[in-house]
């Protein structure tokens, strides 16, 4: 199926769930905020939330800085 990741489209598994989204981005699970369509999606549902067909998806990673 497709989706958008920030911006870009990205071929994904039928039935993905966030985390395994994450994994195929190559994008650690911990440190990101991420959002489904404009929903902010909590990180206790990231293992059960499944990603739809043509969403748009926005993957943000924490950033330590001075």
């Amino acid at each position: 199926m497709q989706v958008r990741v920030n911006g870009t489209e990205r071929e994904v598994p039928d039935g993905a769930t966030v985390t395994e989204l994450l994994a195929a981005l190559g994008v650690p699970a911990k440190g990101v905020a991420v959002a489904v369509d404009g929903h902010v999606v909590a990180r206790t549902e990231h293992d059960t939330k499944v990603v739809p067909d043509d969403a748009d998806v926005e993957v943000l990673t924490a950033v330590q800085g001075g």
